[in-house]
């Protein structure tokens, strides 16, 4: 079957994207190695021992891919809307989505994984772009809670779907390895648009899905 394929131009003005924008001068690659040093004696260690001469150059260029999210655009991951469907409107899910994110308070991991599912309205997206949408807000300092958000409205914005459902359970490394330390304890968190929301039915049923039980 051809698909009717439909670009959306990228939006402007979404106010998950403007929460995350920088308007200060990125500092340059040399400030950023000269602040790791800094941060390696305040931790009790000598920067300029063999095993840490090459340190503030390999974290600088592993914050370039762990936090690459602030280079991307969710609007342009799901400008893509496929139209032709043959009349299916039932739910999409796609669940156990992976991700690494940081928490933004202690700037340590959190990870765990994503469940969206939406009805279609106007079409649906490739289901890879639901996954590449997680990616792009967990490669950014977040809050679960609102990283939740953040997905949700991204989808929203671009397939206006009849409702969606999105699921993260997630372990947070600021309360597994500092704090009180407690390893293994998990958070959820949901939010729900249209049908998801307005229909217990629906929302159990994508529980139901998520969980694998037939």
């Amino acid at each position: 079957m051809d698909a009717v394929v439909k670009t959306l131009s990228p939006r402007t003005g979404n106010k998950s994207e403007h929460q995350t924008t920088n308007t200060q001068p990125r500092p340059s690659r040399e400030e950023a190695e000269d602040a790791v040093r800094t941060l390696l004696r305040w931790a009790g260690d000598d920067p300029s021992r063999e095993g840490l001469l090459e340190t503030p150059k390999r974290v600088v260029k592993a914050y370039g891919e762990l936090f690459r999210g602030y280079e991307q655009d969710a609007s342009e991951v799901l400008s893509k809307i496929f139209e032709d469907v043959d009349g299916y409107d039932d739910m999409v899910l796609v669940r156990d989505i992976p991700f690494y994110s940081h928490c933004e308070h202690h700037m340590v991991p959190f990870f765990g994984k994503a469940h969206i599912a939406y009805f279609p309205n106007e079409g649906i997206v490739g289901l890879s772009k639901l996954a590449r949408t997680v990616e792009v807000y967990a490669r950014r300092l977040q809050t679960q809670e609102t990283m939740t958000a953040q997905i949700t409205e991204a989808i929203d914005t671009a397939l206006k779907p009849r409702g969606i459902a999105v699921l993260i359970e997630a372990e947070h490394m600021c309360m597994s390895m500092r704090g009180v330390q407690k390893q293994g304890a998990s958070t959820i968190t949901t939010q729900f648009t249209g049908l998801f929301r307005d229909d217990p039915a629906e929302q159990m049923r994508f529980f139901t899905m998520v969980r694998g039980v037939k």
